[in-house]
Formats: C-alpha cells, sequence, structure tokens
C-alpha cells in the first residue's frame, strides 16, 4: 500500500458547501467510529458548521457508563479462594470491555476522544491489575474527554490505575520516584525533551510525592499521606518554593502553555486529519499553530479546538480523505456500523477480542508510549488477520441472517435497489459506501462487478441488464452482497479511513 504524502494545502476557514456524501462519510469515519447509511444520508446537505456543533454538544452532554456494582470494590469482596476471585474478576472486565465497546459504537465523538485519551494518558490493566481502578480511570476519560485539558491532566494523575502503572505510590518524599514526572512532561503534555530538564524532573517527582496510602486491604483507591510528602523548596519550570501537585500544574500550564498547546494539537492533527505532520511540511504546521493558539485562546479547552478543526477547509480537502490506515477497532466498530448488521454484546466482545489479536487490546496498550498507528497496523502478519477475521464475520453474519444484506444494498440504493436490472448499477455505490474514495481503476471496479455477479448465471448480464433481475427481489442477492463485501473486505483501500 502506498504510504500517503500530506498535500493538503487548505486552511482552517470554515467549510461552507452543503455537505455531499463523500464528505459526511468522512466527517463519521474520523470524529467516530463511522455511521450508518441512515444517519450518512441526513447529513447530507447539512452544513459542517450546524452538524459539528450538534455532534460536540451532543458529545458533551453524554453521562460517563454508570457504575458497575464492582466499582468501589476492594480485595476483601472477592471470594477468599483465588480461582473463584479470577474468575469473578475475569468476568466483570469482559463486562466493561461490553459496557466500553458499546459506548464506542453509540456515542461517536465523545467515545472516540475517550479512546483517543486511553492511548495518551496510557495505563495497562495488566500491570494494576484491579477492575475498580480500571472504572474510575474510564469514567476520568470519559468525563474529561472534551472539557478542559489542565483539568484532565490534574485528574488523571490521581486515578488509581496511574499512580499505580507509573509508580506513584511508590513516590516518597525521602525516596522520590521520578517515573510519573517523567511521562508527564515527555507523553502527556510537552514531548520528549521539549521545554524541561533533567533537574526539573527530579524537583517535580518531589512535588508530586506523597500518593502512597493504600489502605488495608488491596485494590483501595490511593490517597494522600502527608508523611510521604517531600517539603523541601523545589525548582520547577524555574520557579522556586515548597510546591505540591496541583502548584506543579498550575506552574507547567503557565510556564509551558504554548508548547502544551503545540504538542497536543499535533498528536490531534495526526489522529483525525493526516499521519504525516512533520517538520518539512510547513502547512500542516500552520494548521497545528492555528490549533494551539485556539487552545490557548480558550485556557485548554478541548472542544473548540474540535469544532474549529472538525468544520474546516482543511479537515474536508480532497487530500484528507481516505489518508488514515483503520485501527482494528475502526476496521471492526466501523463495519458494524456502516453495515448496519445485527450485533449483540457476544458480538462486541468478540470484535474487542479479536482487536486485541491484531496489536490493540483495549485497556491494554504494550507501552507507555500506546499504540503507534497508522502503518504499523498492516504488516503481512496482521494484514492476513484482518482478512479471515473479517471473512468469517461476513459468513456468519450470512448464515445467521441473509437477508440482512439485501436490506443492507437497498438501503445504500435506494429506488435503484428496486427497479434496476442492472447489477453493475447496484453494485458500484455498494463498493464506493465501504470505501472512503472508491477503488483506485476501472480494472478494480471490474474485478469488484465480478465478484457481485459470480453466484448468479452469466447469461442474465448480457448487455448488463436483465428484466429478471432486481435486487429487491431476485433470491440470491443476499450472497451477491455478501460476496461483493467480502472481496471488497481484502482490497486496499478498504483499510483505509
Amino acid at each position: 500500500m502506498e504510504y500517503f504524502i500530506n498535500c493538503n494545502t487548505s486552511t482552517l476557514a470554515p467549510y461552507t458547501d452543503p455537505l455531499d456524501e463523500l464528505r459526511a462519510a468522512h466527517l463519521y469515519r474520523r470524529l467516530g467510529f463511522s455511521a450508518s447509511v441512515q444517519t450518512i444520508n441526513a447529513a447530507v446537505g447539512q452544513t459542517a458548521g450546524t452538524l459539528v456543533d450538534n455532534l460536540v454538544d451532543q458529545a458533551l452532554a453524554l453521562p460517563p457508563i454508570p457504575a458497575p456494582e464492582w466499582a468501589d470494590w476492594t480485595n476483601a469482596n472477592y471470594p477468599e479462594d483465588d480461582e473463584l476471585a479470577r474468575t469473578l474478576r475475569n468476568t466483570q472486565r469482559n463486562e466493561f470491555r461490553i459496557a466500553y465497546g458499546n459506548e464506542i459504537l453509540n456515542n461517536e465523538l465523545r467515545d472516540r476522544m475517550s479512546f483517543f485519551w486511553s492511548n495518551h494518558f496510557v495505563t495497562e490493566l495488566d500491570v494494576y491489575d484491579c477492575n475498580s481502578f480500571l472504572y474510575y480511570y474510564i469514567n476520568c476519560l470519559q468525563r474529561n474527554a472534551l472539557g478542559n485539558f489542565k483539568t484532565f491532566v490534574s485528574e488523571i494523575g490521581l486515578t488509581s490505575a496511574m499512580l499505580y502503572y507509573l509508580d506513584g505510590v511508590r513516590n516518597r518524599g525521602n525516596n522520590p520516584n521520578e517515573n510519573y514526572a517523567r511521562e508527564l512532561y515527555e507523553l502527556f503534555t510537552l514531548g520528549e525533551g521539549n521545554g524541561y530538564t533533567e533537574e526539573d524532573i527530579i524537583e517535580t517527582s518531589k512535588s508530586l510525592s506523597g500518593y502512597t496510602e493504600r489502605g488495608e486491604e488491596g485494590c483501595t483507591q490511593v490517597t494522600f499521606n502527608p508523611e510521604d510528602f517531600n517539603t523541601d523548596n523545589k525548582t520547577i519550570l524555574g520557579q522556586t518554593g515548597n510546591w505540591g501537585y496541583d502548584d506543579t500544574i498550575d506552574i507547567l500550564f503557565n510556564e509551558r502553555a504554548n508548547e502544551i498547546a503545540w504538542f497536543i494539537c499535533q498528536k490531534l492533527y495526526t489522529f483525525f486529519v493526516h499521519p504525516d505532520a512533520n517538520d518539512d511540511d510547513g502547512n500542516a504546521q500552520t494548521i497545528i499553530n492555528g490549533l494551539a493558539a485556539t487552545f490557548t485562546a480558550n485556557n485548554f479547552e478541548i472542544a473548540p479546538v474540535l469544532r474549529q478543526l472538525f468544520k474546516s477547509q482543511h479537515f474536508f480537502d480532497e487530500d484528507a480523505i481516505g489518508v488514515i490506515i483503520k485501527s482494528p477497532f475502526d476496521l471492526y466498530m466501523g463495519f458494524l456500523k456502516e453495515t448496519g448488521f445485527t450485533y449483540d454484546d457476544s458480538t462486541v466482545l468478540r470484535y474487542i477480542n479479536d482487536a486485541a489479536l491484531l496489536g490493540q487490546e483495549l485497556f491494554d496498550p504494550f507501552d507507555v508510549a500506546g499504540w503507534q498507528r497508522d502503518r504499523q497496523w498492516i504488516n503481512s502478519n496482521l494484514m492476513i488477520g484482518r482478512w479471515l477475521t473479517l471473512e468469517d464475520y461476513l459468513s456468519q453474519l450470512y448464515t445467521a441472517d441473509p437477508e440482512q444484506f439485501r436490506d443492507f444494498g437497498l438501503a445504500v440504493t435506494g429506488n435503484d435497489g428496486l427497479t434496476s436490472n442492472n447489477p453493475d448499477i447496484i453494485a458500484r455505490p455498494i463498493i464506493d459506501k465501504m470505501l472512503p474514495k472508491g477503488l483506485l481503476t476501472d480494472s478494480d471496479y471490474e474485478k469488484a462487478l465480478v465478484a457481485f455477479r459470480s453466484d448468479v448465471d452469466e447469461t442474465y448480464y448480457e448487455g448488463g441488464a436483465t428484466p429478471d433481475w432486481t435486487l429487491s427481489t431476485w433470491p440470491v442477492a443476499p450472497a451477491q452482497v455478501y460476496l461483493l463485501l467480502r472481496h471488497l473486505s481484502r482490497e486496499p483501500e478498504f483499510q483505509l479511513k
């Protein structure tokens, strides 16, 4: 697959043309995990300004996942038998994976963003190994996903998941642990080597000390123990005093506001617009500078930056469409959203588990730097896994209910699906629905059209049409849609969003 170079020269000026189908689908593929035919059709003709404002407002209003009954459990709540306790923990984790998977499928921007932040403020469930910590970590991600970034940084650092993962619980005043201080600067706010020194890390670790109280039972939420706090004066980013946790966050955002804004906006840009935003790409740098200015002008509120980006000519430029490689979650969740096929909680859990096999394990990025995305998703082994899992999904969905394939085709093709006798006319919009910019060549289209016709006697297609065939009535039509989707799932363009 050719690596896309960022040739987008459009600006952050508002995109004012009514959205066509191509750009409506692009918005939902990036802003969420895609959308149904009906949702895309409803977006066509709207302005980006109105639609984006509505989607951002909806995201801001969503409540987090309700607390499960085990949200505040400690080890004392589990059976004394280790095997029974582990079984119960695993059952709870699977239930929570399903709950969050459904949030991803149903909540568009809010949980696109909470999922994005889980790969920024990384923790690993395998490391802290506590279900109640997991719940409050995800709760923090959801509540702050489009909120104030400074508040977000402050709150995420005090979640028990983070305190255990990056050794905050071991950060005592007389023996500081530098792990969280380092990642606070390097990964969470400034970027590696950008605006801080090793001495800043050492001094910051002292100011963050004291969150070490873990109670008598394992899996107890961490609290502050003043006896473990370093009371010496510390010099952080040029400021000297007996700084504590809140002081440190204030100093960081006061002294390095521009650096934080640029680092976060670059990350948003490469995630939502184009993976290539290097220093040689002057226009991308200009866009990031504009977003960063909006970020600082709005006191680090995330929502205004997203509104500006998703309404812009730059976001809707032709060169921004179909240039990001789908993650496993994009691949599977987008497939469910776009087709509208029937699924249940067991389907959601299976897709989550299969995403883990392809390198994207929910709640468990492989290290503190997170999933590196884009081309990392499509080495030879992972490509085969993508093909085989999607083919298996399609086979099972078809076996369970063939008619949903006809229904999908009719939803895409509308009146043509009811009346047209030409299968090629019917296949083409289905192809274009499933791919961000269609297939690359006429030859590729012809191969896909052949796949659509493949289980029907070729004599029916002499001249391209027959009065006996329509998608709505032909008995084998569901199988034709199934075969077309199976063919498309192996095309390079299917891997893009």
